[in-house]
């Protein structure tokens, strides 16, 4: 089995800051790119944050220059700084992992539970 566990949401007001955390454990052979994803009410779920294992980086035009995610490989664990924050990105955070559990299995997506962000004008 393969759990992703997030942490760091939370109330913040306008202008703040915040640091989402997610943690791989299980059985993980191999961890391909890590992102992060979220989701409004209303609204379906986009794209945030991703980063490859070597280290690349790609952002939504909405949060470039504000938000900044990073990982440890040897934790299995991928960051997301958010600086900045406005009302518009209240939402559910989802850690997602494109990973390989053993050599026999391909590689999959897996999604964390989500980690509520709300931003107070």
């Amino acid at each position: 089995q393969v759990q992703l566990v997030e942490s760091g949401g939370g109330l913040v007001q306008a202008g703040g800051s915040l640091r989402l955390s997610c943690a791989a454990s299980g059985t993980i052979l191999s961890i391909n790119a890590m992102g992060w994803y979220r989701q409004a009410p209303g609204k379906q779920r986009e794209v945030v944050a991703t980063i490859t294992s070597g280290g690349t980086a790609t952002y939504a035009d909405s949060v470039k220059g504000r938000f900044t995610i990073s990982r440890d490989n040897a934790r299995n664990t991928v960051y997301l700084q958010m600086n900045s924050l406005s009302p518009e990105d209240t939402a559910v955070y989802y850690c997602n992992a494109y990973l390989k559990r053993i050599t026999l299995l391909p590689f999959r997506d897996y999604w964390g539970q989500g980690t509520q962000v709300t931003v107070s004008p």
